[in-house]
């Protein structure tokens, strides 16, 4: 099986395609990327994915890879979303048995994998952090997404890696990291910095960075404070996970000329030398895609016609 279905759902998209997993790659003009409703009822929004995936050339009896972020429980297929505002209508869903019976082509089978780990594991197989034995991969867009992978693999448990191997769960500066580094905290940050009133159009991360790259006092002051917190919650656990890359993607990664300064000057706090070698994403829109092929094609070989 080296063409393989998947799904990536995001937080206001969905995205179908079909891998080619010899080559490493989409097959050409297969992939489909649609808005979704991410605040509709649970039908609904079942539905719009199905939509998404019934326009692509799909093989029958297929084994999908869905990549979706958290919370989820991905062994059972069934949503665990509370209080983060998105998807709320799936919590307690059985996303599996509802997309088994959407999904064009009879498909023999579902596996569910996080969003960040498809990422990672796609950075792996075609990417940035092929050939590497260990590599921390980083998402920035509403949040920040993680993945620690040795030999190809998410390491979620042990000494060497946060809890459940997610940076969104570590705190820095007596806070959790998304209350300082996230969509929401640096417009807020901003705000604060600038004192932007509450009859003004608070400005988004890319407008930020615009500004600081014209030299904004208050948009560079937001981009040093708000990143370099991400340097510092990561150093700890680059020291003791001792990845030889450091792979960014997501759209904030699109500013790196004033990140990636930022990232490593809260890594040289911590120690100096610290920060491992960083790079941003080479396939950042493939990425989860690839990885959501491989994570369905190693658990399908053998196995019975189950959400895995």
């Amino acid at each position: 099986m080296s063409h393989v279905p998947v799904l990536e759902i995001g937080g206001t998209h969905v995205t179908a395609a079909v891998i080619d997993t010899e080559a490493g790659l989409p097959v050409p003009f297969s992939a489909v990327r649609q808005p979704v409703p991410a605040d509709a009822p649970a039908r609904e929004l079942l539905d719009a994915i199905a939509a998404v995936a019934d326009r692509v050339e799909v093989p029958a009896a297929a084994h999908w890879g869905v990549a979706i972020p958290g919370p989820f429980d991905y062994a059972a297929g069934v949503g665990r979303f509370r209080g983060i505002g998105k998807f709320e209508s799936l919590h307690g869903v059985d996303v599996g048995a509802e997309l088994l019976d959407r999904l064009p082509g009879a498909p023999s089978g579902i596996s569910f994998v996080n969003d960040a780990d498809a990422f990672a594991i796609g950075e792996y197989r075609a990417g940035a952090a092929a050939g590497r034995r260990r590599a921390v991969c980083i998402t920035l867009g509403t949040g920040v997404g993680s993945s620690f992978l040795d030999g190809g693999h998410p390491v979620v448990e042990g000494p060497d890696v946060p809890p459940g191997g997610r940076a969104h769960r570590l705190a820095v500066d007596g806070l959790p990291l998304e209350e300082v580094v996230s969509r929401r905290a640096i417009r807020s940050f901003y705000a604060r910095a600038a004192a932007v009133s509450d009859g003004h159009r608070l400005p988004d991360v890319h407008d930020i960075t615009g500004s600081a790259r014209a030299g904004d006092a208050h948009a560079l002051r937001t981009v040093r404070h708000c990143f370099g917190a991400l340097g510092r919650a990561l150093a700890p656990w680059c020291e003791r996970f001792r990845p030889d890359l450091l792979v960014v993607g997501g759209s904030m990664a699109g500013s790196w000329d004033l990140v990636g300064p930022a990232v490593r000057a809260g890594f040289e706090s911590w120690a100096p030398g610290t920060a491992p070698l960083t790079v941003t994403a080479r396939r950042p829109a493939d990425a989860p895609l690839i990885g959501a092929a491989h994570w369905a094609l190693h658990r399908s070989v053998g196995a019975p016609p189950v959400r895995t």
